[in-house]
């Protein structure tokens, strides 16, 4: 399997090396030199497949014998063991939940697979890895549960201080080990630059292996292709799907495409998103203009400068005019997500979280000119947002097991300005 860069098509390199060292020189991401279709005997028969088969398949599809079998099985089925059930609202609405996981959030698919792949490429490297990862709220908690004392990998998470819900920053800040956060004094996309800037220093290279846990790494992308299909599984009454995608790094609605390229039948896809409307302006006018992020009550959305942008204008085509042809895009307030979130609990008696409510308001407004069946991706569980929610609904929300064990454990995060400089001295002297 070869992957090139969005910024150089002929600078291409295998799996492992895009894998272990996911940013390019050149700055771009990467991308399968190749992307086949599955066979169309196996779409239309996805309903006599588990989801660990489908994933399997998935994979094996892609990877192109590079990763044998048998390893490809072990990496699947060690980290898809939890499920992605789809839940009819009505007629012309259903929920992807993908909560389901360890830290319930979405980012639980592409982080333990992720950790699967790079242990599987590292077990015969006498080195270490560090990751850095920038989060907006669930990506670092699904990072730090995946990559949990995993041998030879270490990893530093980087994230915008008062930024994130308590219970998100709990998630990230409490687990010691091989697992450090770092609190920085900025925005997500600070948090994001600091990233960028470190895998291209080279006297940090000189003293790390740096990977990424981010979506800009396809190992996060190619599993969440893997419940697009395991959807459309669930929902073989239907034969047009319509996937609205709540959408701040836009690595969820690639992957989405992704699927699409590889026989996937979905009609097209929305790109739901918040007060952060670089892509919805860039539908609209043709003009891509990146800005600062606005703190919304969807914070995992709060992206100003979608990094996965370049990924998914290539897949559709390169072009503005092409990518119209399969994305749509809508965007909504907080006083439109708050009243949203009243709006399912009495209608369907369905709570979300601000991410859902966001992509269900696509749903809705897509509806009046389309009535093929929508599915919102629900892309982590409402206690995880418990004060919006809570105070939008007027109740108390039950905290989950998995989430209650993180609320008595103790914060520890170094604290970091959003200059590079101070970022950079840090890390040294780790």
């Amino acid at each position: 399997m070869l992957l090139y860069s969005t910024n150089n098509h002929k600078n291409k390199v295998s799996l492992k090396e895009a894998v272990l060292n996911a940013f390019p020189p050149d700055r771009g991401l990467y991308l399968p030199a190749r992307i086949p279709k599955l066979n169309d005997n196996f779409i239309a028969s996805l309903k006599d497949h588990s989801f660990q088969e489908i994933s399997f398949e998935i994979c094996r599809a892609l990877f192109q014998s590079y990763i044998p079998d048998e390893s490809i099985r072990d990496i699947v089925y060690k980290a898809i063991t939890f499920p992605a059930p789809v839940i009819k609202l009505d007629e012309h609405i259903s929920t992807l939940e993908l909560f389901h996981g360890p830290t319930m959030a979405f980012k639980d698919f592409g982080a333990r697979f992720m950790a699967g792949l790079m242990s599987y490429f590292l077990k015969d490297e006498d080195r270490e890895t560090t990751i850095l990862v920038a989060t907006s709220g669930d990506t670092g908690g699904a990072v730090a549960s995946g990559f949990y004392d995993v041998e030879g990998i270490n990893v530093i998470i980087l994230y915008p201080s008062g930024k994130i819900s308590p219970l998100q920053e709990k998630q990230l800040t409490t687990w010691g080990k091989n697992i450090q956060a770092i609190e920085v004094a900025g925005v997500f996309d600070d948090c994001q630059r600091l990233v960028k800037e470190a895998f291209l220093d080279e006297d940090l290279r000189d003293r790390y292996t740096f990977s990424s846990a981010n979506s800009i790494n396809i190992a996060r992308l190619i599993p969440q292709s893997f419940y697009y299909f395991e959807a459309f599984k669930q929902l073989s009454d239907y034969k047009d799907v319509v996937f609205s995608v709540p959408s701040g790094n836009f690595g969820n609605i690639t992957a989405g495409y992704i699927a699409r390229l590889m026989g996937l039948p979905v009609s097209y896809f929305i790109a739901s998103v918040n007060n952060n409307t670089t892509f919805y302006d860039y539908m609209k006018t043709g003009v891509y203009r990146a800005r600062p992020s606005v703190p919304t009550l969807s914070n995992a959305m709060d992206v100003g400068d979608p990094s996965n942008f370049p990924r998914l204008l290539q897949l559709t085509g390169s072009t503005w005019n092409l990518m119209k042809e399969h994305i749509k895009s809508y965007h909504f307030s907080d006083n439109q997500t708050r009243i949203t979130i009243k709006d399912i609990y009495e209608k369907y008696n369905y709570i979300p979280d601000p991410h859902g409510a966001v992509g269900f308001l696509a749903c809705q407004q897509n509806l009046l000119n389309d009535q093929k069946h929508h599915v919102f991706l629900e892309t982590a569980h409402p206690a995880k947002f418990s004060e919006t929610v809570e105070e939008t609904l007027g109740l108390e929300i039950t905290l989950p097991v998995q989430l209650r064990a993180f609320i008595t454990k103790e914060k520890n995060a170094l604290q970091c300005s959003s200059h590079y400089s101070n970022f950079k001295k840090l890390l040294m002297n780790l």
